[in-house]
């Protein structure tokens, strides 16, 4: 079965944001099923706008800004 937006459901999104960049911490449910942490990096291309990026390594900084919104995706889950 090949994947269908309409059955994507979000449950909860939450950004931090720096100066280079923002990470996105999302609770999602595929066709009503099990809900799953999901965790996202978009970064500011030339122009300010807003790119999706390879999440890859986070630092001190980014950790310690996103672990309180994982502790609150946790408990909607």
């Amino acid at each position: 079965m090949p994947y269908d937006t309409n059955l994507d459901e979000q449950a909860f999104s939450k950004e931090w944001e720096s100066e280079d960049g923002k990470i996105i911490v999302s609770v999602h449910s595929y066709n009503k099923g099990v809900n799953k942490l999901q965790i996202t990096r978009e970064i500011k291309d030339r122009s300010g706008n807003f790119i999706f990026a390879k999440l890859g390594r986070m630092s001190k900084e980014e950790i310690e800004g996103v672990l309180p919104i994982i502790k609150e995706a946790v408990a909607k889950m």
